[in-house]
């Protein structure tokens, strides 16, 4: 007999099902019971937690880009620290962010909630880990703190997620270091 889970465990258990299932059939097939089934588990242990699909789902996301969260570099310099990150979204998020696009396409429009809901910084924790980054370039004196607006701070990583879904492949390293080089420090210098 399988060992009950509970708290912490049963939750992520809960979460990566439902994020499982909404990759394997999308948002408009997406249901609370195939949920229950895939995480071998009750409906009152599911609706306990998220008293509908919309919410299960928008939990589901924010816990998988909590636990896809890449670590920031620190390589010495701002331009490097920006390419380094770009570079492994890259390599390991094409598919990732292709998915999250094609399959929440419903999801938004059934709810009104916009994509960048779901990507919130704040509500995912990638803020704390870019305001670093971003306050270790100001104290190396290579930018100005006053041109670090939140809008300029994800261009780059705006930019890479557009050039991703007009391509669905991974973006040319020389188009990585233009967006990089030739939109962004400009602005930040």
């Amino acid at each position: 007999m399988p060992e009950r889970r509970r708290g912490a465990a049963l939750e992520k258990a809960l979460l990566d099902a439902a994020w499982e299932e909404l990759t394997d059939t999308g948002y408009a097939r997406f249901t609370m019971d195939a949920v229950v089934k895939r995480a071998g588990t009750s409906p009152p242990v599911l609706y306990r937690r998220w008293s509908n699909r919309d919410e299960l789902v928008r939990a589901a996301i924010v816990h998988t880009l909590k636990e896809s969260r890449l670590d920031v570099p620190d390589t010495g310099s701002l331009r490097e620290d920006i390419l380094t990150l770009m570079r492994e979204i890259n390599s390991t998020r094409v598919q990732f962010i292709t998915i999250m696009s094609m399959h929440l396409a419903d999801y938004h429009q059934e709810t009104g909630n916009s994509p960048g809901d779901l990507r919130d910084p704040l509500v995912t924790g990638r803020a704390e880990a870019l305001d670093a980054l971003f306050a270790r370039a100001v104290d190396r004196g290579e930018v100005k703190p006053e041109r670090l607006t939140e809008r300029v701070k994800s261009l780059p990583f705006d930019l890479l997620r557009h050039e991703i879904l007009t391509t669905f492949a991974p973006v040319p390293d020389d188009a990585l270091e233009e967006i990089v080089d030739t939109v962004f420090l400009p602005l930040v210098r």
